[in-house]
């Protein structure tokens, strides 16, 4: 039925309008990059209180998904948190004060998915949460309804002014709600998470560490306490009492800022004009300089990840496709572009590419040298509009992106219709490396390839920006020899306006068929699409048998064309005791089965758990074993 409808499908493509085609090239061996595990990843809403547990189905999706990495600091909620009393200021709704408990969220996340790696942060500004009891009853004033004074400071006494706005009629005294907070304070939850007699959480999934969030404009979101933004050089000041405290205390921790608030930030601190020596910095250039002159002093890494937030408000479909060429193409004319004007010193408005994090890298280069190990990564993005095609698109070419970079991370703050699809898609079947994939037609369409680290698989991501019109694709493998056959596609295209996501199994990435022939492929790229093609190399398509004459049994794997079902048959010379392992790619054992005193047979592998992709099955007895390939095509 699969195939008949696979046909089906072909037969109605024709009506897209169709336009240039594209010519892709993957070269295997050019250009390998480490891909992050981390780009997976998600500002979540696991819940942080022990009276209102997140649900099992959330957890579930999350799995399912496969999101490995978790932001769960709070943003800037982060900023007053007191991790001793579980509870922080609220900057967003009068400064009240609410429980908040990080040691429970930790626990409950790493309990149900191990293998997260998640994100918590450090308080630089000096203050935190120390009470509930002087907090504004906005219950009271307006049952909790939003309203323009949200933003008023009244936790501490202060009265409301009922015409509205950010100015309170009198402002509250944040000295009745918070406490100071100094870098001991802060960084002394690594002792009650990782040091003796405390609660003994593991290191290697809480590393990477935010240093607070969106410094730059704290006068805005925390003018209770911070009426006028302090200079940048009193922030580095700061920022270094709490890294060196951090790094003493956790070696191999992962220090993450300074977390800008948008394009705007990612070139200038508040209104101050950075100077050093008479020479004009931008902000980021001039954070980076401070650091590597401290770290030179000191013989102390202060820095593993440089993080960015990235509001892109653009709203045009033409150039919302286009937004991700905004982190690392030197090329690209962003239209949203202001901050950057000013990063000379001056306001050319003739300056249009942004090239972001390829900047924050010639930086770090220039102060630090090229083998400095700082990552560059996304704490917080925003995807705006309700077309989850736009949406899919332009995510799936961000993860492409990145993963072709070796970004560290990447947590969207925004959660838009498409992207559960796009991240199921990249985060189950992207391999661990990727490497150097060019198209004749970037512009519309893209590849993106990622192969294992033995090179025995490959998937190929490929995408249509294209709004309204198909293209065909060609695309040329070298250095990675697959044999001619059928291969499966996994596709994202013509999304609905409602959520299609449920899990792995049930979502709406359709399956279709692209024919290999002397390492070359064609296939119709729908608008507004992506697409994998999963490969493996040759090996596995015909098999690499570990047998000799002097082994006792032996054995093959056979697929059922009818029933789509895998079997092993085997053959012992003499009755014996076999055990059949099923590995993944990376080594993971997946299933076994055991058989006492076989001789000849057949064993079905179970593969409704495998997704599509290749396996070892390894045929055990004794001291004596075989291992063969084989791909889970459905």
């Amino acid at each position: 039925m699969k195939k008949i409808l696979f046909f089906f499908i072909i037969s109605i493509v024709p009506h897209y309008i169709l336009a240039q085609n594209a010519t892709i090239q993957v070269d295997a061996l050019i250009n390998q990059q480490e891909v992050s595990p981390y780009i997976y990843g998600r500002n979540s809403e696991f819940s942080d209180s022990p009276d209102s547990p997140t649900p099992a189905a959330t957890f579930n999706l999350y799995r399912d998904a496969g999101v490995t990495f978790d932001r769960q600091n709070g943003g800037n909620n982060c900023t007053k948190y007191n991790w001793r009393r579980k509870m922080t200021s609220h900057p967003d709704w009068y400064n009240n004060v609410y429980s908040h408990d990080w040691d429970y969220a930790a626990k409950s996340i790493l309990t149900n998915i191990p293998s997260m790696q998640v994100m918590f942060g450090f308080q630089l500004i000096g203050w935190a949460a120390a009470n509930t009891s002087n907090n504004f009853d906005d219950w009271g004033y307006n049952h909790s309804q939003y309203w323009s004074g949200v933003g008023q400071n009244l936790a501490g006494g202060g009265i409301p002014n009922t015409a509205g706005g950010s100015a309170a009629l009198v402002e509250g005294d944040p000295n009745k709600y918070l406490m100071k907070w100094p870098a001991d304070s802060t960084t002394a939850i690594l002792d009650h998470w990782f040091g003796a007699g405390g609660l003994n959480l593991g290191k290697e999934n809480l590393a990477y560490w935010n240093m607070d969030n969106e410094i730059e404009i704290w006068r805005g979101t925390h003018d209770d306490v911070m009426p006028i933004q302090i200079t940048a050089d009193s922030f580095m000041t700061l920022y270094f009492n709490v890294a060196k405290l951090a790094r003493a205390k956790f070696p191999d921790i992962k220090l993450v800022a300074p977390a800008t608030a948008n394009e705007w930030q990612w070139y200038k601190y508040a209104d101050e004009v950075l100077n050093i020596n008479g020479k004009y910095y931008p902000w980021l250039e001039y954070f980076i300089k401070r650091v590597a002159d401290e770290q030179k002093a000191t013989g102390i890494k202060l820095l593993d990840v440089i993080d960015i937030h990235a509001y892109l408000g653009e709203s045009n479909p033409a150039d919302v496709v286009q937004l991700y060429r905004v982190f690392f193409d030197k090329n690209y004319n962003y239209p949203g572009a202001n901050g950057v004007f000013s990063s000379t010193g001056g306001w050319d408005t003739n300056l249009k590419n942004e090239y972001i994090l390829q900047r924050i890298r010639d930086w770090l280069n220039l102060y630090m040298g090229p083998d400095n190990g700082v990552g560059v990564a996304v704490s917080e993005s925003g995807f705006y509009g309700s077309n989850p095609n736009l949406t899919s698109v332009l995510y799936a070419s961000i993860l492409g992106t990145f993963a072709n970079q070796g970004v560290e991370f990447y947590t969207p703050w925004s959660w838009n219709i498409g992207q559960w699809e796009v991240l199921h898609l990249f985060s189950r079947y992207a391999k661990s490396k990727s490497v150097l994939t060019t198209s004749t037609l970037d512009t519309y369409v893209s590849g993106y390839s990622t192969i294992t680290n033995v090179a025995d698989s490959m998937t190929i991501f490929l995408v249509n920006r294209d709004i309204s019109t198909a293209h065909a694709a060609t695309v040329n493998i070298s250095d990675f020899e697959v044999a001619d056959g059928a291969y499966q596609t996994l596709q994202i295209a013509n999304l609905p306006g409602t959520e299609t996501f449920k899990s792995h199994t049930r979502n709406a990435l359709k399956t279709g068929i692209v024919n290999v022939v002397s390492n070359s492929l064609a296939i119709l790229l729908p608008p507004l699409s992506v697409t994998s093609i999963l490969l493996c190399d040759k090996s596995f398509r015909v098999g690499i048998d570990s047998h000799t004459s002097e082994l006792q049994f032996q054995f093959s794997i056979n697929q059922n064309s009818i029933s789509n079902e895998y079997f092993i048959q085997y053959k012992a010379r003499i009755p014996s005791n076999l055990t059949f392992e099923i590995y993944s790619m990376e080594g993971k054992l997946i299933n076994s089965m055991y058989l006492m005193q076989a001789s000849e047979g057949s064993v079905r592998i179970g593969t409704e758990e495998l997704h599509n992709g290749c396996y070892f099955v390894r045929m055990k007895s004794g001291q004596q074993s075989i291992t063969k390939k084989f791909i889970v095509l459905r």
